[in-house]
């Protein structure tokens, strides 16, 4: 009854009561045990897939670095040292493993890998951590370093998933307490848990050198398809035309890429062969080094060959030029486009077919055009057009004169870009969003050294308003603001304003804005 003693009937009943809760707690432990050796076992199979998958993009790559070794075999070094590293952790993982399943008779009867005494021991004293523990962590660290350091230039995104996955900062415990990484995740817990947390270590390192041999391979392949990587040429019959003539050329893609070369080149001019003294190959192109020849037509015949996947491919040359006479007219070109910017130096070349180097003048006036080095830089000025003119002397001594005009515009758009990603909607976890710089650039149509730098924008997430932040890097509220956000939610970064320092005065466009997916 309420406040007396209890009955010796209902001490017993309550006693029973307590027995059954134990054998209830030691029936789920052992379940639990069991679970985590059922992970342990996918974990292994599925590193096994791993490693069988890394090796076939290993060779993929060794095979495409004897094919193209400029493309590749930079791509092959840097896989090699992740590779290297990784074998040396996952190595040091596997041997800490078999040490500790020989503590035990079995070592798939789970239910006895409950103890926390194996790793204890190994990693851990009074006064810290012991020799083997100071190895483990140091391992890790160095091997996070090495990744990141090799591929940030090439791929930040991967550099960054791995400094966080590989991260050994001290972490916060349930009770909000700040402990070191090696005892928040390996000290006290059962051998079983700690097997499969070191399984899960090899897990991700053969994740990450998965995910760094595909972006190698796939990365490149990109960029040989990418249709930045063609240009026109102008396909004719015949070298050259007559003004009465019907000209019947054909415009054709070509791949300009600097990094695709013939392994062997057989050519003849005129039905002479060439040798190596006669041409060489500079930025993927078969420069010809030879005398113009005569005056009239001129053949070059033979073949380019490419190995490619170890197949032989032959690309057939069929080309002619035609020597003419000397003639009078100026070659005046933009070295970028075929119209110049307001803003920035624009790089000229003018010549005069013909006339020796010395004896061309050019200037146009109204605006800075001033000699540099073989060519001419054009600031323009005010105006809508710009006329350059040529003066030459030829060889006999004739006086000859040229112009031509050019459109003037001003500088185009900026984007808005994060880590120098630039898309309709990129892609980044929260963390890279509030640790990352607003970044502001032209596109890539626009071939000039032109840096700018964010001055303000205003951030958006969904459901919060509308934020102003000074500067390119995130504010205090605008990082609230992210954090609230949810996986999914696309945050826009717009109004972004932006300057050229290197070009003080001149106009920039509003920048135009980011959306972000949060991973």
């Amino acid at each position: 009854m309420a406040g007396g003693k209890l009955s010796p009937r209902q001490r017993m009943i309550n006693l029973m009561y307590l027995v059954f809760i134990a054998m209830l707690a030691l029936n789920m432990s052992k379940e639990v045990l069991s679970a985590f050796g059922l992970m342990t076992e996918k974990l292994e199979a599925s590193n096994a897939d791993a490693a069988v998958r890394n090796t076939a993009f290993m060779a993929n790559l060794e095979v495409k670095s004897k094919e193209e070794p400029a493309k590749y075999e930079p791509l092959v070094a840097k896989a090699n040292v992740i590779k290297a590293k990784g074998d040396d952790l996952y190595s040091f993982i596997e041997s800490l493993k078999d040490e500790m399943n020989k503590t035990v008779d079995d070592p798939k009867e789970y239910e006895v890998k409950d103890k926390p005494d194996f790793l204890d021991e190994k990693f851990f004293n009074a006064g810290g951590l012991k020799p083997d523990g100071k190895k483990f962590l140091s391992m890790i660290e160095d091997y996070r370093n090495t990744v990141v350091k090799t591929i940030e230039g090439d791929y930040p995104s991967i550099a960054e998933g791995v400094d966080h996955k590989f991260s050994t900062d001290k972490v916060v415990n349930k009770d909000g307490v700040k402990v070191d990484w090696m005892n928040y995740n390996y000290e006290g817990y059962p051998m079983v848990a700690s097997e499969t947390k070191l399984t899960q270590l090899q897990a991700d390192i053969k994740s990450t050198e998965s995910e760094v041999l595909s972006a190698m391979l796939q990365g490149q392949l990109k960029m040989e398809a990418n249709m930045n990587n063609f240009t026109t040429i102008m396909e004719t019959p015949k070298p050259a035309y007559f003004a009465s003539d019907k000209f019947d050329g054909s415009i054709v893609l070509g791949k300009t890429d600097a990094k695709t070369k013939p392994n062997k080149v057989t050519l003849t001019l005129d039905g002479r062969p060439l040798t190596k003294g006669d041409y060489e190959i500079i930025d993927g192109k078969v420069k010809l080094n030879i005398a113009a020849g005569n005056t009239g037509d001129h053949k070059i015949e033979g073949e380019l060959l490419f190995k490619r996947d170890g197949e032989d491919q032959i690309v057939k040359v069929d080309q002619g030029y035609t020597v003419i006479p000397m003639p009078n007219s100026a070659t005046i070109a933009a070295d970028k486009m075929n119209v110049v910017y307001r803003g920035v130096a624009n790089p000229m070349t003018v010549s005069f077919a013909g006339v020796d180097e010395n004896k061309v003048s050019a200037s146009a006036a109204g605006h800075s055009f001033t000699k540099s080095g073989n060519g001419y830089i054009l600031k323009p000025g005010a105006g809508k057009e710009v006329t350059i003119k040529v003066n030459g002397t030829l060889p006999n001594g004739t006086s000859v004169s040229d112009s031509k005009k050019f459109r003037i515009k001003d500088l185009p758009k900026p984007v808005g870009s994060m880590f120098k990603m630039v898309d309709d909607v990129i892609e980044l976890p929260k963390g890279s969003i509030t640790a990352g710089a607003v970044e502001a650039q032209f596109g890539d149509d626009f071939d000039f050294n032109l840096p700018l730098v964010v001055k303000s924008f205003v951030i958006a997430v969904p459901g919060q308003a509308p934020i102003p932040v000074n500067g390119s890097k995130m504010s205090g509220p605008a990082k609230n603001a992210i954090s609230k956000a949810k996986r999914g939610d696309v945050i826009r970064i717009i109004e972004i304003k932006a300057s050229a320092p290197s070009a003080p005065g001149v106009k920039i466009q509003k920048v135009a804005p980011i959306s972000i997916e949060v991973q």
